[in-house]
């Protein structure tokens, strides 16, 4: 199937997994109390996933359409894909709450698309909250930012409307071992961006396993391009800050 046949209402290519396949895990991982067990489960069934940029359908001048792409992922489709899935007891649930994940009141369209990272505080506030602050404490930094505007007045996202935005994030150099251990394995990690009009420049999950802390990803690096595990500390030893939303 061709994925730019734009006379098609939806996408589906569920890669490795089967409808059954995905029932299966699904029901599994709903029977898990233990949100943070639950995530780690789920994202941990996507590792080595290939990456690949811009598999979501849809521009300012092209029709939206309904993808669910578990062939090849990027950092925020794996997120989202995580997200609707701990929320599902079966595959059928898990395409409904995609749409609800991704689409402001889960309405399938560009521009009711979750472009940023921080649009998930508003659109997925049933679910999600900005945890940033709780964690770092006194050490989180406070921005104001009008977000999809660059410096030179274009937009990182056409066709979308500039937002105005408080953004909380932890600087690099406040992350230290009281900070890692007020996170949680299951919560979403954004790399905060220095530049104008962008919250964050990559995303993914914090795994805490057996004393160690792990950034969960769809990496885009040259060699690796795959969902992987890194060391979180040496993976935000160059960024400039986090920013922590807590599924609940």
């Amino acid at each position: 199937m061709d994925m730019r046949d734009i006379n098609q209402l939806e996408y589906i290519n569920l890669g490795k997994f089967s409808e059954k396949e995905l029932d299966e895990m699904l029901s599994f991982s709903y029977s898990l109390n233990n949100l943070s067990s639950r995530i780690d489960y789920l994202s941990s069934k996507l590792l080595d996933i290939d990456y690949k940029e811009k598999t979501l359908i849809g521009e300012e001048d092209e029709r939206e359409v309904f993808v669910v792409n578990l062939e090849f992922l990027d950092c925020l489709t794996f997120l989202e894909y995580v997200e609707a899935m701990r929320l599902s007891r079966c595959y059928k649930e898990f395409v409904s709450n995609l749409k609800k994940v991704r689409y402001i009141r889960g309405i399938v369209s560009y521009e009711t698309r979750n472009h940023f990272f921080t649009d998930w505080i508003e659109s997925n506030a049933e679910r999600i909250i900005d945890m940033t602050c709780d964690v770092g404490g006194g050490y989180t930094l406070k921005i104001n930012k009008f977000i999809n505007l660059r410096e030179d007045n274009t937009n990182f996202v056409s066709g979308v409307p500039v937002k105005k935005r408080n953004i909380n994030y932890i600087p690099k150099n406040c992350i230290d071992r009281r900070i890692l251990e007020r996170l949680k394995t299951g919560d979403y990690i954004g790399i905060y961006s220095e530049l104008e009009g962008l919250d964050v420049s990559h995303v993914g999950i914090f795994i805490s396993k057996d004393g160690e802390y792990r950034f969960r990803h769809a990496s885009s690096k040259i060699g690796i391009r795959k969902v992987i595990d890194q060391d979180f500390l040496e993976y935000i030893n160059n960024k400039p800050g986090i920013i922590i939303l807590r599924p609940y």
